[in-house]
């Protein structure tokens, strides 16, 4: 008889549970008392959770690596008015020894929910439209090498859009936001639809595929605004008569994209497009980590737990009718 498995998402507290999940951080520490312990998080394709292992920490530490696949056995408590996991039992998963157990990788990933083909058409048209020769040709040339890694790659380790397509659902958005912005403000539109395919190419570089979650050790050392920067040089610089002031305009739309320097921001936006850009990426984020933040709450009732990005209990919807949410 398979025995019953668990989604993060269906997590309650003081509940035992087991199932199959992906370790995205794990970390050796010790208590006050020099205890050792392991604190990891954890993931499914409908949440993640920390886990922390107290006993027998040395075997279970060289049972698996961070980015592997692991079965586990624990309880679900809750500290500090969050469901964390004391994991009892775990090890790597594999499917050769547990898919009669229901073990599936897939369900471990978290997914675009739109098509990811669909997604690459639409943006397709969006490019194809551009007017502009050489932003036409450095952008085609950029995502046609690359092609395979952005349609699959995500957009962040974990703040916005941190799943599989994700890199595409965000880039798609925002340049679909761009057209409609670029005409409103009366900005160059292909210079701002440039900095929106180009502000985040870095990160297929500064990060891992989701399916392993983590940073390259490039990404680590460099990060993905430097690299991003660096492939777009590249490329322009083989494009013959690219017009200087026009790379000047693009590197600085990559340089200043995330807008502050407290945000690790090389550069301030210092013209309209790169402001543009700039509020664009900044909306798009914040839209979506809202929307993740409501949907994998599991409080009952119209509000949210304060436990998310923002800081604050977040209105899922409608109020209840009584009022006393």
């Amino acid at each position: 008889m398979k025995a019953k498995i668990t989604q993060i998402k269906k997590f309650k507290k003081n509940t035992r549970i087991q199932g199959f999940f992906l370790v995205r951080e794990k970390h050796l520490r010790s208590t006050r008392t020099n205890h050792p312990y392991l604190q990891l998080q954890l993931q499914d394709n409908t949440g993640s959770i920390e886990a922390k292992v107290w006993e027998d920490v040395p075997a279970f530490e060289k049972s698996f690596e961070e980015g592997d696949a692991v079965v586990v056995k624990g309880r679900v408590s809750q500290y500090a008015e969050r469901l964390q996991l004391e994991i009892e039992d775990i090890g790597k998963a594999s499917p050769e020894k547990h898919a009669e157990y229901g073990f599936d990788f897939t369900k471990l990933i978290p997914a675009s929910k739109l098509n990811v083909n669909t997604m690459w058409r639409d943006l397709g048209r969006i490019i194809k439209e551009m007017s502009n020769p050489y932003l036409k040709e450095l952008i085609s040339t950029i995502y046609k090498d690359n092609t395979e890694v952005i349609k699959s790659h995500p957009a962040s380790m974990k703040l916005h859009h941190a799943w599989l397509g994700g890199f595409l659902e965000h880039i798609l958005s925002m340049a679909q936001l761009g057209v409609m912005l670029a005409k409103h403000y009366h900005v160059d539109e292909d210079l701002l639809l440039t900095g929106i395919l180009l502000h985040d190419i870095g990160k297929i570089m500064e990060l891992n595929p989701a399916q392993k979650p983590g940073y390259t050790d490039s990404g680590k050392l460099l990060g993905h605004i430097i690299m991003g920067r660096d492939l777009a040089r590249d490329v322009m610089a083989k494009i013959e008569d690219f017009p200087q002031e026009l790379q000047l305009k693009v590197e600085h739309m990559i340089l200043a994209h995330q807008g502050k320097y407290e945000w690790q921001s090389p550069k301030q936006p210092k013209f309209m497009e790169a402001l543009l850009l700039h509020h664009i990426d900044e909306l798009d984020a914040r839209m979506n980590m809202m929307a993740e933040a409501i949907d994998k709450d599991n409080e009952p009732g119209s509000w949210t737990n304060r436990f998310n990005y923002f800081r604050r209990p977040l209105l899922k919807g409608d109020l209840s009718e009584d009022g006393n949410e």
